[in-house]
């Protein structure tokens, strides 16, 4: 049956149903960048045609986004320094944000849409530099076009039905799940199927398909940077993704440090305002921001709960030591296992946020109105930490305990 649908959706897109009708201009654009043997003299003569994608991506050149003393000033000088597989997304993006309507229709919010694609792609681009192991302008243009196939799964298959859920593109599995289920076949596979119509380069199709995590293994590097930029820009566009699910899944499943997170999510939140301006989207990053920190602060506001229930249990009046549990609860044994426990759960949240308020405290202007959200969330990720270190020595106490009596 998913063949049949693959092949319903390929026939759609070859008679331009399913999607808005594009510009002569983008199509041949995209025919163009992804012609071996065009030029960038070829490309600059198309795009001459359209004045208003001349001006836009003559700005998009000499923004901060390509970090350049020298400005472009020609068209032909914009394609070297942008690159032919990004003047392709650019084309088609540009085609499709003024084709779609803006804001928030009854049954899809287009603007959501393109502000989580335009963060999935600076992520990408971010971690793409920093782990070097994949082109960062293709993992821009991977990351922008990650979702791409949502667009064209709502005009095929949900705009006009009454019982279509909102939903968010996290968690992804659910969501596919439900889509698969529902019309037997998802939008990452029409993604798959649309972007390989338009002839985006294969690195750049692969990173729509979609590996369980048991199987990270077969994840193309590509793949890999725009995985974890899919679950990061949920932590700033999707209320119900938060600190400890996104940076667990980043840290321990796909194997990024903390600290090449942190500066991704740093990095995006400081480069899309200057970007948005030229896809026309309305992208306000201080607020993005403070609302992250709000995520942060609720996270420590759990983990500090947390404690408070340890405390509860055992009727100390702070967090109890070795010694306390050792006359309420029995075995050392338990008592280990309970102060390891408690470690364990509190750790990583604890140095995911903690980290990321410390870096975002070093680019933040003191006087900003965020500044007292980052104060608040360093002084109580500070008390936290006093409280994993007290946990440690009693673990460590405990240990040498234990070490001394077998040793006598």
């Amino acid at each position: 049956m998913r063949d049949d649908r693959a092949r319903e959706v390929l026939e759609k897109l070859q008679s331009g149903y399913g999607l808005p009708s594009l510009s002569p201009v983008a199509i041949r654009l995209i025919e163009l960048a992804s012609d071996d043997a065009s030029s960038a003299h070829d490309l600059a003569l198309l795009i001459e045609k359209d004045p208003s994608l001349t001006v836009r991506l003559l700005k998009l050149a000499n923004s901060a986004f390509f970090k350049s003393l020298c400005p472009a000033t020609t068209v032909q000088h914009a394609i070297m320094r942008i690159g032919f597989h990004q003047l392709r997304v650019l084309a088609l993006s540009l085609s499709l944000r003024e084709t779609f309507p803006m804001g928030m229709t009854r049954q899809m919010d287009y603007e959501g849409f393109w502000r989580t694609s335009l963060y999935q792609g600076l992520l990408a681009r971010s971690l793409a530099h920093q782990l070097k192991t994949c082109d960062p302008e293709e993992a821009f243009v991977a990351g922008l076009t990650l979702e791409i196939g949502f667009l064209v799964f709502f005009e095929l298959y949900t705009k006009g039905k009454e019982d279509v859920p909102s939903r968010g593109f996290y968690p992804l599995d659910r969501l596919l799940a439900w889509e698969t289920d529902r019309f037997g076949i998802n939008h990452r596979e029409i993604g798959e199927i649309a972007l390989t119509y338009w002839k985006f380069p294969e690195t750049i199709v692969t990173c729509q398909r979609v590996y369980q995590r048991e199987n990270q293994v077969e994840l193309t590097p590509i793949s890999r940077v725009c995985s974890i930029a899919h679950d990061l820009s949920a932590l700033i566009c999707q209320p119900d993704a938060d600190f400890r699910n996104v940076f667990y899944a980043a840290a321990m499943h796909l194997g990024v440090e903390q600290d090449i997170i942190n500066e991704a999510v740093i990095t995006t939140l400081n480069e899309v305002n200057g970007i948005a301006d030229t896809l026309k989207l309305e992208v306000e990053s201080e607020k993005d921001t403070f609302l992250l920190l709000e995520k942060a602060r609720d996270t420590l506001g759990r983990l500090s709960e947390r404690i408070l229930q340890q405390e509860r249990s055992t009727g100390a009046e702070e967090f109890p030591s070795f010694e306390t549990l050792k006359l309420r609860a029995g075995s050392k044994e338990t008592i280990l296992y309970t102060l390891e426990a408690v470690a364990h759960e509190i750790r990583n949240p604890l140095t995911a946020v903690g980290g990321f308020a410390r870096r975002l405290a070093k680019t933040m202007d003191p006087s900003s109105d965020n500044w007292k959200y980052v104060e608040a969330i360093l002084e109580e990720a500070k008390k936290l930490e006093q409280s994993l270190n007290e946990i440690g020595s009693d673990l460590a106490r405990g240990g040498d305990t234990g070490k001394n009596k077998n040793e006598g």
